[in-house]
């Protein structure tokens, strides 16, 4: 298949639904061969048939699960790191097991993939001169302070560290790592959120209100620069956040 990722492979964590399902569609269009994870195989059935996409139940949670998809798997050209928790409250509202929990999730299995996936790309580009490109999910969180987001601010920013430094560690060595910074996207796990608030409509509203272009983006909207940094266009960036989120840090 031609395209701008023809002959290139990705994994994707939680490739399910919302962002990580847009991601997956969009490089397989590319030529990409997507390999999708998600630890609801149930969502992953969505994409068994879409040309160019095997599916995998992972749990990025689980270190021995990741260890061995990874030993598994060809050398990856891509990683992308979607999978990814909100909490809620500030941190008056953040227990030690909120923190734990969201850090493992957020920072912690990112920690885990691109450790188990790095060996194989840099063999490869050691023998071929291919390199590899890893992006990870942070959030406009990391970026701006926003009310009742403390836990979730703080593990994104930690992303945003551990992106710049896995480029510099490996910025000769054919690795690019590059962060995403997106606003609020309307996926289901947004939908799920809204839904548990005691007044729905008026949640879906201020979520709205604070976006300056006055609506939620759309999964479909962050996909291209997922593909942009999976691409050889972007072969001279790393260590870069790149920030879709409708205007809120201007």
């Amino acid at each position: 298949m031609s395209g701008r990722l023809a002959g290139k492979r990705a994994l994707i964590t939680a490739a399910g639904q919302g962002i990580g399902r847009a991601a997956a569609l969009a490089m397989a269009s590319e030529g990409a061969q997507v390999i999708a994870t998600d630890v609801n195989a149930k969502l992953l059935e969505t994409l068994s048939a879409t040309a160019g996409v095997t599916t995998r139940t992972l749990d990025v949670l689980d270190d021995a699960a990741i260890r061995r998809t990874m030993d598994e798997v060809p050398p990856l050209s891509v990683l992308f790191n979607c999978a990814g928790l909100v909490h809620n409250g500030s941190i008056l509202e953040c227990s030690p097991k909120d923190w734990e929990f969201s850090f493992n999730l957020n920072v912690r299995a990112m920690y885990i993939t691109i450790q188990c996936a790095l060996p194989k790309m840099l063999d490869a580009y050691s023998k071929t001169g291919v390199g590899a490109s890893i992006i990870n999910m942070a959030s406009v969180a990391a970026i701006k302070g926003l009310p009742n987001r403390f836990v979730y601010g703080a593990s994104k920013a930690a992303v945003i560290g551990l992106t710049k430094a896995v480029a510099a560690d490996f910025v000769a060595k054919g690795v690019r790592c590059n962060a995403i910074a997106p606003g609020t996207v309307d996926t289901p796990s947004l939908q799920d959120r809204i839904n548990a608030l005691p007044d729905p409509i008026e949640a879906r509203k201020a979520f709205i209100a604070r976006q300056p272009m006055g609506r939620l983006a759309k999964p479909e909207e962050i996909a291209p620069i997922v593909v942009f940094l999976a691409s050889d266009e972007s072969a001279f960036a790393t260590g870069n956040v790149y920030s879709v989120d409708g205007g809120m840090t201007i």
